[in-house]
């Protein structure tokens, strides 16, 4: 049985989005692995120094599996990996941050430390992979985000409304003032406009959102933070997907949304092009370019054939990433003796 150590932000405890490391982990463990994780803690400094005692003191493991994100958390991932570096512990940074190319721009030399050295790069996308093979990154692998298919019933709509559904932590990188703004716009030609925005506040831009949208007098309900199960359930009184996000890499919401039959309207950025072709699998436009997005729908809502059409056509792309499909990728990994 092999012991794998997996580092990330354990959080789903405290209200936040589940990551990698929730999903990742549960899936791994069924298949038969040995996980031992760090860190659930909730203050930055705490969950950095439980990283670093487990990967100091952990025993018999055989790989160490890092999240790596491209904001603050960035440095998790560095700490972590000159650690494993000095036990001689092979480390597999999972490249989940979409803003990682400019990490190779501010910190080359610290980028260098940590992936010149892994056992390998494990990318979700391959808007990464090409990115970190242009900068001589060795030993690059593509694993998409997996999900549980049976988890997810596609729903063929037969009539098509302007409800629009958004799904992300409330942060400045995502952009959710976007899909308030895009709402305000659709309810000048389609007064029944709706939007319902899912997840936690991650920087205050939840108040500011409610903010705008009590300002722009729109149709705004915001849940919260909503289990897997919950937000799946929601998404069946919905027809649209919203991803107004600045960057990205793969989002597993998105994979989500397009196994659930809803229209994926997304801004075209980092790995999203990569994830969807457009036109065929969703609706891409310009980075917060509002009025693309609102005639993207209005396009759609004209011509449901065609709503139909992408979205069947998405529906056999999130097919792709079933964990099924995916986790022998990880088990040749494992199970290399380079």
């Amino acid at each position: 049985m092999k012991h794998l150590l997996y580092i990330g932000n354990k959080l789903a405890h405290t209200g936040a989005n589940p990551t990698g490391i929730d999903t990742l982990g549960l899936l791994l463990e069924g298949e038969g692995y040995r996980l031992t994780y760090a860190s659930g803690f909730k203050h930055p400094l705490w969950r950095l120094l439980h990283m670093m005692f487990r990967t100091a003191f952990v025993r018999k493991v055989d790989f160490v599996l890092i999240d790596t994100y491209s904001t603050t958390n960035f440095w998790y991932a560095y700490w972590v990996s000159q650690l494993c570096r000095l036990r001689k512990l092979k480390y597999v940074p999972i490249l989940h941050g979409g803003n990682l190319p400019k990490r190779w721009q501010t910190h080359p030399k610290s980028c260098q430390r940590i992936f010149y050295k892994a056992y390998c790069n494990v990318s979700p996308s391959a808007y990464l992979k090409e990115i970190f093979a242009k900068k001589g990154c060795p030993n690059l692998v593509v694993i998409p985000n997996p999900i549980e298919i049976q988890q997810y019933n596609f729903k063929e709509r037969s009539t098509i409304q302007p409800k629009l559904l958004w799904v992300r932590a409330f942060a400045e990188i995502y952009n959710p003032l976007m899909a308030i703004r895009v709402l305000a716009q659709l309810v000048q030609d389609y007064p029944e406009a709706s939007l319902c925005m899912v997840g936690p506040d991650k920087d205050g831009s939840l108040e500011k959102a409610k903010a705008l949208a009590k300002n722009l007098k729109v149709n705004v309900r915001f849940t919260g933070q909503l289990s897997k199960k919950e937000w799946v359930r929601l998404a069946s009184e919905y027809d649209f997907f919203l991803n107004t996000t600045h960057f990205d890499n793969l989002p597993v919401s998105v994979i989500e949304a397009m196994s659930l039959g809803l229209a994926v309207i997304s801004t075209r950025v980092g790995g999203i092009p990569f994830l969807i072709e457009d036109n065929q699998e969703g609706i891409l436009v310009g980075d917060n370019e509002l009025e693309a997005m609102g005639k993207a729908i209005q396009f759609l809502l004209k011509n449901p054939s065609k709503h139909l059409e992408i979205t069947k056509k998405a529906r056999n792309k999130a097919d792709l990433f079933q964990w099924e499909l995916l986790k022998e990728k990880w088990a040749v990994i494992f199970n290399s003796s380079v």
